[in-house]
Order: structure tokens, then C-alpha cells, then sequence
């Protein structure tokens, strides 16, 4: 539905599914599924290219699809080269999760041995946010969000 209640041919648009690049599916496996709880949907796998999908314990209708580095089997040696270079440095996709406890989320992460990368802060724009990096380098942030700030007539 629109704005005035009308439905649109977009009105049931929802994200269905998201990916992440990872070098070591191993590694990814257990700190998604065994540190954040994430659920294993399937684990398919076609050569060298395996992709995972998991869902967060709290939306088991978005599917995260964690994938080999290079995308695919027609991915050129090249690209896959410059994309591995990517992923080390922490370059690729970010993930952002929220939740209702940021400290205690981060004090659960860390202690499973994750890259500390910041630890939970409250930030300007209404989040309390911490950030780690996953066993092959991407970005994750988890954040909650702040109470509402009083009006200040």
C-alpha cells in the first residue's frame, strides 16, 4: 500500500535475501550459526563455489547467503583476484544487525575470540552500535536502538 492505502504493484516488496563473501565457509559456519545464532537453511556446493543460507534468529524470512570469494563459476581469475583483496582489507559488504541488548550482544561476541573493531558506543543518529569483523574480514555492526530524546521546548 501507498501512502493513502492503495495498493501498488511495490507494496509487497520485502527483502528476501542478502549475500556475504566470505574465504572460509568453515570459519563463517561456526561464528554465524554457533556465536550469533544464525539458523542453516542449506549448504549447497558446485566445485569450488559453496554458498551457505542462513536466516537470524529473529527474522526467519530473510535469508543471509554466505558465499566464495569470486561470485560464481564465470567469474574471471582477475576479478576473483581483486575481489580476495577486497575481502581482506574489510572492503566488501557490511552487515548491520540489531538487537535489544548491544552490550550484552558484545560482550557474547568477544568473548568468542571476533576482531573487536569498536566497542558499543551511543552515536548521534539515535543508535548504540559496536562493530567486530567476521573471521574473513567484513564489517559487522550490531546496534540498538537509543531512547527517544526528551523535546527541549
Amino acid at each position: 500500500m501507498d501512502t493513502t492505502g492503495t495498493t501498488t504493484a511495490t507494496s509487497t516488496l520485502a527483502v528476501a535475501n542478502v549475500f556475504l563473501v566470505v574465504d572460509d565457509h568453515e570459519a563463517a559456519l561456526t561464528f554465524y550459526r554457533d556465536v550469533l545464532g544464525f539458523t542453516v537453511v542449506s549448504d549447497y556446493a558446485q566445485g569450488e563455489f559453496r554458498w551457505l543460507n542462513l536466516t537470524p534468529p529473529a527474522q526467519p524470512d530473510l535469508t543471509m547467503t554466505i558465499q566464495s570469494v569470486g561470485g560464481g563459476p564465470h567469474t574471471s581469475a582477475e576479478d576473483r583476484e581483486a575481489i580476495d583483496t577486497l575481502l581482506a582489507k574489510g572492503l566488501l559488504t557490511p552487515v548491520v544487525l540489531t538487537c535489544a541488548d548491544v552490550d550484552a550482544v558484545f560482550e557474547h561476541v568477544r568473548a568468542s575470540g571476533a576482531e573487536v573493531l569498536q566497542e558499543p558506543m551511543d552515536q548521534f543518529y539515535g543508535v548504540r552500535d559496536c562493530a567486530f569483523r567476521d573471521p574473513a574480514g567484513n564489517l559487522l555492526r550490531i546496534n540498538q536502538k537509543l531512547p527517544a530524546a526528551p523535546d527541549h521546548a
